[in-house]
């Protein structure tokens, strides 16, 4: 069934001259018949300098509206429009306007884990990856207000060692992952590397022998010379870490670190994407034109 269903997507991606991408959280089976893994950033940037007229974006929403801005001559789709982050939920655009008129002369420090109309009211952005380069490229002499993820904020705060204001949100799947899950682990598989993403908590992130995001994670893992990891991140990033790195053992810092608006995304639910180009995700033009330039000041610095 499940290789039936792989056939006929690959069927349809030909028809539809689609190009298909998997955030490195999705399920095994969407992962293995995606073009591109990857983050989210990483994927939309890739589907940019593809060919393809359609991407289809097995993720969250706001990475297929990240694949929307930056690439704006092709048309988004997503296999479940209920494929949402609860961690950029977390943060309106009321709310943080009235957060900006609380500190007038602040710079906001948007995470790319937010929506495009979040983006839209933010100076620049960054991603897990350079958060800590971006924080640090900014005038001391101004406050900073670091959306919606507390953990990251105070990750990045402390290496570059500046106060910021961080905004009160987190990632529900990686707050699930406790110090004690990972000493467990650590019992366990007393040889093993732990590797955990800066949206931790900082008491786990303590324990970490590397902390990085998914792209960081595997290129450690890969280039390590240990045989054995404890991953503290979303349990969908295993499956690309065994595959791509057979010889190396890889366990989850907690099993209950599954993200289950990633697994909305199915075989079927992207069969019938493809057969009726559903479901579109579109941006506002003014908001995409604001949004694209918070993002482009990343990329100029990174």
């Amino acid at each position: 069934m499940e290789e039936n269903l792989q056939t006929r997507i690959r069927q349809l991606k030909a028809q539809r001259n689609a190009v298909i991408l998997a955030h490195n959280y999705q399920r095994p089976e969407v992962q293995d018949v995606a073009d591109f893994v990857g983050d989210s950033l990483g994927l939309a940037q890739q589907a940019a300098q593809t060919d393809a007229r359609v991407i289809l974006f097995c993720g969250v929403h706001f990475m297929a509206e990240t694949a929307a801005l930056l690439c704006g001559d092709k048309r988004v789709i997503v296999p479940d429009l209920n494929a949402g982050c609860p961690m950029a939920n977390m943060v309106t655009v009321r709310e943080l306007r009235q957060m900006k008129q609380r500190h007038p002369d602040a710079i906001v420090l948007a995470y790319v884990n937010t929506t495009a109309a979040v983006k839209a009211e933010a100076d620049i952005c960054c991603t897990s990856a350079n958060a800590a380069k971006i924080l640090a490229s900014l005038p001391r002499e101004r406050e900073v207000i670091f959306i919606p993820d507390q953990h990251l904020a105070d990750y990045a705060a402390r290496k570059v060692g500046r106060e910021v204001i961080a905004w009160p949100g987190y990632c529900p799947t990686h707050v699930r992952i406790l110090p004690d899950d990972v000493l467990a682990q650590k019992r366990l598989h007393p040889q093993a590397k732990v590797v955990v993403h800066p949206e931790c908590r900082r008491e786990v992130i303590e324990l970490a022998d590397h902390v990085a995001s998914t792209t960081g994670i595997l290129r450690y893992c890969t280039e390590s010379t240990a045989s054995e990891f404890i991953i503290g991140t979303e349990i969908g990033m295993l499956h690309r870490l065994a595959k791509e790195n057979p010889q190396k053992k890889f366990y989850p810092a907690s099993r209950v670190a599954d993200c289950s608006n990633m697994k909305l995304n199915t075989l079927e639910k992207m069969v019938w994407a493809l057969e009726d180009l559903q479901y579109e995700v579109t941006i506002p033009a003014d908001i995409a034109e604001r949004a694209r330039r918070a993002i482009a000041k990343m990329l100029e610095i990174t």
